[in-house]
């Protein structure tokens, strides 16, 4: 049980430099709740599947798979943790890095609830125009691949 504010904070570390670092989505398991809501820059994400989803897009912007994300700094106050972390990796050989800043709900020792923010605007001018063009192009196929796979969630 996550009930000292070191633990939460130990917690919220593992979630992002392990877990969102990573491209495998069952290490979101004991971590993330599985009614875990995650509101990142203008999408939403929700359970383990959306956990899945968010670490697909890290893997296309960070495609060279050495993203690593370091939490910098952490304040904590009740159940909510707050973590400024920078990720840094490289895009087809292109060294990326970019910051963000989380708050992390926790609830029975797994986060059920995060609010991101990052700083997308600085991520494209790194990319530069074409990096851009196929990231968009890959992520759209991604997408499109998945929606068509049967084991993705039906479309209400």
């Amino acid at each position: 049980m996550v009930g000292r504010p070191d633990d939460r904070r130990e917690l919220a570390r593992d979630a992002l430099e392990r877990v969102c670092s990573g491209s495998d989505p069952s290490a979101a398991v004991g971590v993330y709740s599985p009614a875990f809501h995650d509101h990142v820059n203008a999408s939403e994400y929700h359970g383990h599947e959306g956990i899945r989803q968010s670490l697909a897009l890290y893997q296309l912007v960070f495609s060279d798979g050495d993203l690593q994300i370091r939490v910098e700094d952490q304040v904590s106050e009740g159940e909510r943790v707050a973590s400024r972390w920078t990720a840094e990796g490289h895009n087809r050989g292109r060294p990326i890095r970019i910051w963000g800043i989380v708050i992390s709900r926790i609830e029975e020792g797994e986060i059920v609830e995060d609010w991101a923010a990052s700083d997308n605007l600085h991520l494209i001018r790194q990319l530069g125009p074409w990096r851009l063009l196929l990231l968009g192009l890959a992520w759209a196929r991604a997408r499109t691949a998945y929606r068509a796979s049967p084991t993705a969630p039906k479309q209400r």
